[in-house]
């Protein structure tokens, strides 16, 4: 069975930096990618930025892809976004997820617990 763990959310400053880690088990293959979504207070789900894990291809949505990068520790099985530059609307709980698929296109099957990512002065 597929399993996600997120770590590394935590409170941070305004243009502060946080590394969050998705560790993926349960599924040796190469080829599935890694979504990462968040959820703002009050507001709904919303995804972030996404890799395969095949080759390392990344996308991002705009409001982020200046400050935020993904890679990827094969060896590990972790999958990492690294956030800079934060801003408190950057604040939300941040879940990973799972697609049995090179592309990262819908849908995301399995899903971590979250972890919760606050920017705060």
């Amino acid at each position: 069975q597929v399993q996600l763990v997120e770590s590394g959310g935590g409170l941070v400053q305004p243009g502060g930096s946080l590394r969050l880690s998705c560790a993926v088990s349960g599924f040796t293959s190469d080829l599935y990618t890694i979504g990462w979504f968040r959820q703002p207070p009050g507001k709904e789900r919303e995804a972030v930025a996404c890799i395969s894990n095949f080759d390392g291809t990344s996308y991002y949505i705009d409001s982020v892809k200046d400050r935020f990068s993904l890679s990827r520790n094969n060896a590990k099985n972790t999958v990492y976004l690294q956030m800079g530059n934060l801003t408190p609307e950057d604040t939300a709980i941040y879940s990973c997820a799972f697609h049995r698929e090179v592309k990262c296109v819908p849908p995301f099957d399995v899903w971590g617990q979250g972890t919760q990512v606050t920017v705060s002065s």
